[in-house]
């Protein structure tokens, strides 16, 4: 009942509130055309100007070029033509689309309510020209059907002020999904900007390096049905007011599939997102997401090994604690939401439940997304060159040994990200976080609320028990379509253990180092992207049980923990609202043995206790029990609706998990998964353990 429930509710609150423009732009022509006439008038007079003044390129009259070239513009509010966009690949038919435009006279613009607005169009300009005229010259009465259907449509019916993506001119989140990033990173580089690496990025600051209305705008499906526009183009709900707005938005993410093990897999999350604004520098975003789903054999394997004490059965990898239905499937409710607030073009203040990133690439060894929702706040600086970050975060340990009383056992974090761009090509970031919980009744700690004390000294000062710090570099060097990237980390170190050559365990750190290739080849919107990943054994843990570098059994940093090295290769395609992603995973990683016989840590497990360690010297990656690793990953799909990010997909997993000795969690396994589904794409999914 509580689904049928939903699905009521999603239909009661799918309305509209856009009123129509009651008067279309006016040519000089069609001054004494009645109103019901007069998008028929705009219309045929437009396509007579274009196609009389258009002169197709010389080089594509030789090719005998055959294409329909959408054109989309706006007539603004003072009566002026402007191109937005051509979806074209030659830059000689922009030029000339450019070109003809600016030659149009300036004409009465749309109005509503009798005060003028901007509002904008496509027009579909078929090559050769020829092919255009005997649709314009019909009787009038097919003409009119024919050009409001097919040959010049809205796209957007502007009232002033008035917009189908309020959000991009707001203080919230662009939602991280490495896919969609890897588009935005590209803008980013070619500008001064090299601050990429703390995420998700908020859409006013986006908005100052790449025009993120005409970048859905020429993804828009010209559609005159209510139904169409809300599934192809628009928010479901959007209400503006003078001061305020929200948008209202089903997400789904409805898959079924089949793995190699003979298990039927499937995912069905019912979710509402509503964003909203209050005055121009106050934002809220809230989802709430319903979920039951059974994933792959080695996914659901997983999940039960990291599940929490006190009865529930599994902690759904990146989602949150859940409860068992069906056969081997679980139900896994989510809420995520925060407050953003910009009180200056100085500062950003965000309070939340949800997830945050720091890195350039692929995987992250400073902070990911890849464990469970927490809480947090996060303060944003920007001046000058410089962009400092601080977040602090409330996370907690679902381990037996640390439950007390059917109460988890909670922590806290934080960190300082100081980003600084040396020049326009080069950028540094330097990382520090510390971790500690309630220890001698001392709650949350003062001095870690301060945001430019150093962590480091405070927690010596506090006590070898008193917190466990980390340390980090991040690099980022920018070649014209070529961004290199390097995070070093720290968490231990002793240099005269170094320099000694012994392996000593203490040695804790982790290096990544990575490639991004944008329009690789010369091919548009193909994207490349290698990066290696390699941490010691012990590195993000430590001999105070609350103090490892987790949250609900799950790691805040890298995937894998530690003990292990890795190699990503990824590319990515796009073509108007088509795309297809490709992965490649190669890696080793130690894990301990837990055979009754061998009961040491070897240093993969970043939440037992180091002390526990089979050795002091002599430690090197992989050693324990050693994994090869290999994942392949294809997704294919398209978009349904750029908006809200609906995709339709096909996804193809094949994983090889071998170790040297199989054990009941980490047993020899060659599988293969195949699901496809329709999901709306917000956040990250990791699969690839």
């Amino acid at each position: 009942m509580r689904y049928t429930f939903i699905s009521f509710l999603f239909l009661l609150l799918s309305f509209s509130v856009y009123g129509q423009i009651q008067k279309y732009p006016v040519f000089k022509t069609c001054d004494t055309v009645i109103i019901e006439k007069l998008s028929y008038c705009f219309k045929k007079e437009l396509k007579e100007a274009v196609i009389s003044e258009f002169k197709v390129p010389d080089n594509l009259e030789k090719e005998n070029f055959k294409a329909t070239v959408n054109i989309v513009f706006l007539v603004s509010s003072e009566g002026n033509f402007k191109v937005i966009y051509v979806n074209s690949p030659y830059k000689e038919l922009k030029a000339e689309a450019e070109r003809v435009f600016d030659l149009l006279p300036q004409i009465t613009p749309a109005k509503y309510n009798n005060h003028p607005i901007e509002m904008q169009f496509v027009l579909p300009l078929k090559i050769p020209l020829t092919e255009n005229s005997e649709e314009i010259y019909v009787e009038e009465e097919k003409a009119e059907a024919i050009i409001a259907d097919e040959e010049v449509t809205d796209i957007i019916e502007k009232r002033p002020d008035d917009t189908l993506f309020p959000e991009h001119k707001s203080e919230l989140n662009i939602p991280f999904v490495h896919s969609e990033y890897s588009k935005f990173d590209y803008y980013l580089n070619q500008q001064d900007n090299s601050h990429t690496a703390v995420k998700p990025y908020i859409y006013s600051e986006m908005s100052k390096y790449v025009d993120l209305d005409a970048q859905k705008n020429k993804l828009i499906k010209p559609k005159q049905t209510w139904f169409g526009r809300k599934l192809l183009n628009e928010h479901m709900v959007y209400v503006k007011g003078k001061d305020y707005w929200f948008t209202l938005n089903p997400v789904v993410d409805l898959q079924l599939g089949r793995d190699s093990k003979d298990v039927n897999t499937f995912n069905n999350t019912r979710a509402v997102q509503i964003n909203g604004g209050l005055g121009k520098n106050f934002n809220f975003s809230a989802s709430f997401y319903e979920s039951q789903g059974r994933f792959a054999k080695y996914v659901n394997d997983y999940a039960n090994y990291i599940k929490p004490d006190g009865g529930n059965p599994a902690i759904v990898p990146g989602r949150g604690i859940a409860k068992e239905i069906y056969t081997d499937a679980y139900d896994y409710p989510v809420s995520e939401a925060y407050l953003s607030y910009t009180p200056s073009k100085f500062f950003n203040f965000q309070f939340g439940y949800g997830k945050n990133f720091i890195g350039d690439g692929y995987r992250s060894l400073f902070l990911s997304d890849v464990a469970s929702p927490h809480s947090f706040f996060k303060i944003s600086t920007n001046f000058w060159k410089i962009k400092y970050t601080n977040i602090w975060m409330w996370l907690e340990d679902v381990r037996p040994e640390l439950t007390v009383d059917g109460a988890h056992k909670q922590k806290f974090m934080a960190i300082h990200y100081l980003s600084w761009n040396v020049t326009k090509k080069l950028n540094l970031g330097f990382y520090e976080a510390v971790i500690w919980d309630k220890a001698n009744d001392r709650g949350f700690e003062v001095d870690y609320a301060n945001p430019l004390l150093f962590y480091n000294a405070i927690e010596f000062s506090r006590g070898s028990r008193a917190g466990n710090s980390l340390l980090g570099l991040n690099l980022k060097y920018k070649l014209k379509n070529i961004s290199l990237y390097s995070q070093i980390l720290i968490d231990d170190l002793r240099f005269s253990e170094i320099t000694d050559s012994k392996s000593w365990w203490g040695n804790k750190y982790g290096i990544q180092l990575g490639a991004k290739y944008y329009n690789a080849f010369n091919i548009e919107n193909l994207y490349l992207q290698a990066e290696f990943n390699s941490v010691r054994p012990y590195t993000y843990s430590h001999d105070e049980l609350n103090y490892n570098f987790g949250h609900k059994n799950q790691s805040m940093a890298h995937l894998w923990g530690s003990n292990f090295n890795e190699i990503i290769g990824i590319a990515r395609y796009t073509k108007e609202r088509w795309f297809a992603n490709a992965k490649l995973i190669v890696g080793e990683k130690g894990f301990d043995y837990n055979n009754g016989l061998d009961t040491y840590s070897y240093g993969g497990n970043i939440f037992r206790d180091n002390d526990d360690r089979a050795s002091d010297y002599d430690n090197e990656i992989g050693q324990g029990n050693n994994a090869k690793i290999f994942i392949g990953d294809l997704q294919v799909g398209y978009l349904v609706n750029p908006t809200t990010n609906l995709k339709l997909f096909a996804g193809f997993t094949y994983r090889n998990f071998d170790p040297n000795e199989p054990t009941n969690m980490f047993v020899k396994s060659n599988s293969t998964w195949v699901t496809f589904g329709l999901k709306t794409d917000v956040f990250n999914w990791y699969f690839d353990f």
